[in-house]
């Protein structure tokens, strides 16, 4: 006869809370309540039939962060047990890369991607970012409306990444395309997931019959003897993962910055760094909300909960950040990086400099291009994308004085 701890009888007595309702977009403030008020760890559903455990105590995040013999990221005991069709499958799928690896398979793959990442330059990452705003300006600025979502902070991704991993400019919105089905894990997850993985394909392909001077081409020559499937499942990593969450930080940085008008003014007038935006959503609005997976390598009580092995812990970035007093706090100060939006441990985000720059460099752009900004809507009446993943506004729209890059009184 099976027996069960008082906390795991209790969990088994919960009902889960439904990170994949149409309502969590909506109002993640409450999921996340009604997560912290079962404890350090929730109990939840991440897609219909996919339950999880939900860490929303800091403290236990840390733990389990660091705790590499406790927990794996390893993922293949728990995909055994999910369908084939689970719309969640697409962002937690066992892969050969460095998200998904414990251990020595781990080191080799970051270290890796840090030496990839260590050759670009500042001034160069720079350098893109403002020919892909000039760009999309170009596009905009004639019609004085934008949607800076759909018409800015996403192709600007694509457009970035496209040119770091060695792709032209028009592939942008199939690549735009793939991932946003993908990252939502709705209907459309296996098909985003495929799409994604056949423009990976293609690209590693070219890059073996043809090196260029691009992340993919440093990594196939990288020392540490990656075969072409790893890096493929490198650069479908990190091409998937740089998109989409600086796409929604520099959405989201933007929404607060136009929906405040102090906060705007200090930003224009260059009284407050566009900086202090950007760390706001990642102390406030994280923009991959719930993530950072682990699994149990054995049965475990961990701060009062008793864990079942192959059952995933997500970390909920979205619920540390986040009181009803924070929802658009004040903030912090300069430099403060008490945030968890990077992770910790070995999993942390290896690129965030890169990140940052990128992130903050758009808005610096984009701002001195169109200095009279305006949101249409109210923040507060802004929609945002399903998905138990992101958090990620569908549409930002806004208008401006029209402008091209050729008139003068643009960034020098």
């Amino acid at each position: 006869m099976t027996t069960h701890s008082p906390a795991e009888q209790a969990f088994s007595l919960t009902t889960p809370v439904r990170l994949w309702e149409d309502g969590f977009a909506e109002d993640p403030y409450r999921y996340y309540a009604a997560l912290r008020a079962q404890g350090p760890i929730g109990w939840a559903e991440l897609a219909p039939g996919v339950p999880a455990y939900v860490v929303t105590d800091r403290r236990a995040a840390l733990d389990l962060l660091h705790d590499t013999e406790t927990f794996s990221h390893d993922p293949r005991p728990w995909q055994a047990t999910v369908p084939d069709d689970s719309p969640v499958l697409g962002m937690m799928r066992w892969r050969p890369n460095t998200l998904f690896a414990d251990g020595a398979a781990h080191v080799r793959y970051r270290t890796s991607l840090l030496d990839a990442f260590d050759l670009v330059e500042p001034h160069d990452l720079r350098a893109r970012v403002q020919r892909a705003v000039r760009l999309l300006v170009r596009r905009i600025g004639p019609r004085g409306e934008a949607d800076l979502v759909g018409e800015f902070a996403r192709p600007l991704m694509a457009l970035v990444f496209n040119s770091l991993f060695g792709l032209p400019d028009e592939q942008s919105d199939r690549l735009n395309a793939a991932l946003g089905k993908l990252i939502e894990s709705g209907p459309e997850a296996a098909e985003g997931e495929a799409e994604f993985a056949g423009y990976v394909l293609e690209l590693i392909a070219a890059k073996i019959r043809r090196r260029g001077d691009d992340l993919p081409s440093w990594l196939l020559d990288h020392p540490a003897g990656l075969t072409p499937e790893e890096v493929t499942w490198q650069v479908f990593l990190t091409l998937g993962a740089g998109h989409e969450p600086t796409a929604n930080l520099v959405s989201n940085a933007l929404s607060r910055i136009l929906g405040n008008p102090v906060y705007s003014s200090t930003l224009t007038s260059g009284a407050r760094p566009v900086m202090d935006a950007v760390l706001d959503v990642l102390h406030h609005e994280t923009p991959l909300a719930n993530y950072g997976i682990h699994y149990a390598r054995r049965p475990v009580a961990f701060h009062g909960v008793w864990i079942r092995a192959a059952v995933p812990v997500v970390i909920s970035y979205g619920a540390l950040a986040h009181t009803a007093e924070q929802r658009y706090g004040a903030s912090r100060r300069p430099g403060d990086a008490s945030h968890l939006s990077w992770s910790a441990g070995p999993h942390a985000c290896p690129v965030k400099q890169h990140t940052l720059l990128i992130a903050t460099e758009a808005i610096e752009q984009l701002i001195q291009w169109l200095p009279d900004l305006e949101p249409v809507a109210r923040r507060e009446r802004l929609t945002w994308r399903p998905g138990p993943f992101h958090r990620s506004l569908t549409a930002l729209p806004v208008r401006f004085s029209p402008r091209t890059p050729d008139q003068p009184g643009g960034p020098s």
